[in-house]
């Protein structure tokens, strides 16, 4: 069940709201938390983002740190201790960040179905 207040709008009791219309999570939000399914340093996020968009999205090392400190304070995502090369930072999702993931993918869907009917894509 989705519910809405003032500042965010509420799945599951979960807040979900990203950006300062809505409840969508922006892309770069939703690609850094895909992106952390398994433990990977921030390289190794940007890389991953880049290789699964095809090179259509490459973030820069501002964008995905200050994202990183976001998400880590929303409880989105975790560090991580393993046997990282050279000192580095992993991160992992969390539940909760697994759930707005989820939340996201769903949303998504149903939008590509929304564009798909209408644009006549798809038999109603």
């Amino acid at each position: 069940m989705i519910y809405y207040s003032k500042r965010y709008i509420h799945k599951e009791g979960i807040p979900i709201r990203d950006n300062k219309k809505g409840g969508a999570l922006t892309e770069t939000t939703f690609l850094i938390l895909l992106s952390v399914t398994k433990p990977r340093h921030g390289y190794g996020m940007m890389k991953f983002i880049e290789q699964e968009t095809h090179g259509r999205v490459a973030l820069g090392a501002g964008t995905l740190y200050g994202a990183i400190e976001t998400l880590l304070k929303k409880g989105w995502i975790r560090p991580v201790k393993t046997g990282a090369e050279h000192g580095k930072k992993e991160y992992l999702l969390t539940e909760t960040g697994r759930k707005i993931a989820g939340a996201e993918s769903a949303r998504l869907s149903e939008l590509e179905k929304l564009a798909r009917r209408i644009l006549g894509g798809e038999a109603s």
